[in-house]
């Protein structure tokens, strides 16, 4: 089993995520977390796939210089796309309107890219999940703006939420990559990786 092999590493999430905390230990239930403050800032040209990489390496590399030898450090990034168009996490009550106003009706894609780094080795990957909404009327975007926490969540919703019960009306893909960690392939590529 998976926590067998890591038994030996000290397994450190970088993220406050209460999500992808609750996730990860679905599958490992031993692991601290600690995050170190990163400008999340991607350069221009990049496809969407390659942002949620490069912004979860962005975020391992912060642990380059203090990792213990038997670390293991786990990072991620999730950003929500409606075609080219990133959607981040909403500044406030208006612009979580806008984002929700703009998926609705539309299928996007959730984007995870996921780094996972030791003193030896770092491997990254990403998963999609496509998502789509039913058409919201604008009483039920306004009601869970205002009855639910969308601030911190990319494309300004949880499918894990009220709007996720009601608004979602297909979804292709890993269920848990849309909360934040794609459970499935981090799952097979941490067995992977303690191998080498």
């Amino acid at each position: 089993m998976l926590q067998e092999k890591l038994k030996q590493n000290n397994i450190i999430l970088a993220s406050q995520s209460p999500r992808r905390k609750e996730l990860l230990s679905g599958i490992l239930p031993s692991f601290s977390t600690q995050v170190k403050a990163v400008e999340e800032v991607y350069p221009e040209g990049l496809s969407n796939s390659e942002i949620a990489t490069y912004l979860s390496e962005l975020k391992a590399e912060a642990f380059q210089n203090s990792l213990k030898d038997a670390d293991v450090v786990i990072t991620a990034d999730t950003i929500v796309c409606l075609g080219n168009k990133v959607l981040g996490k909403p500044k406030d009550k208006d612009e979580a309107i806008q984002m929700l106003t703009k998926l609705s009706g539309q299928t996007h894609e959730v984007i995870t890219g996921v780094t996972i780094m030791s003193n030896k080795n770092k491997v990254s990957f990403y998963d999609v999940t496509e998502v789509s909404f039913y058409d919201l009327t604008a009483q039920e975007i306004a009601y869970y703006v205002k009855t639910n926490k969308p601030f911190d969540k990319a494309g300004a919703y949880g499918i894990q939420e009220w709007i996720g019960f009601v608004g979602i009306k297909e979804m292709k893909g890993d269920y848990y990559n849309v909360m934040g960690l794609p459970l499935h392939k981090l799952y097979r590529y941490l067995n992977e990786f303690v191998k080498k």
